[in-house]
């Protein structure tokens, strides 16, 4: 499988979780400079940015240790765009990750994972 067929099937994996948790789904793949947002969702008022990490399994670290404070840069300032360009400056953003874990099927989501 090629990097993208993988990264769909966890942003898939993400989505369905989390609109199992009542989010809904606003947009996918929002890229905006030189950063991406994989879901972008809201809960409530809150508007969630979302960054789905999935890995084979956790022998090289877990898959949020993979949001970098560069990455977590990049993704806020496309955030900040893409509320601007939406007219979403009454919702509160929220920054979470989701961790996937394929070898044992293991999904956590982490609500609030950067600032």
């Amino acid at each position: 499988m090629i990097t993208k067929d993988i990264g769909n099937i966890g942003e898939d994996l993400a989505k369905n979780y989390l609109e199992d948790k009542g989010y809904i789904l606003i947009e996918r793949n929002y890229s905006w400079g030189l950063g991406e947002i994989d879901l972008i969702m809201l809960h409530d008022d809150i508007i969630v940015f979302v960054e789905v990490k999935l890995r084979k399994n956790d022998l090289y670290g877990r898959p949020r240790d993979f949001v970098t404070p560069n990455k977590q840069k990049k993704i806020m300032i496309t955030a900040e765009n893409y509320i601007l360009k939406n007219g979403l400056e009454n919702y509160q953003p929220r920054f979470d990750v989701v961790e996937i874990l394929m070898d044992n099927k293991y999904i956590e989501h982490i609500e609030n994972a950067f600032p």
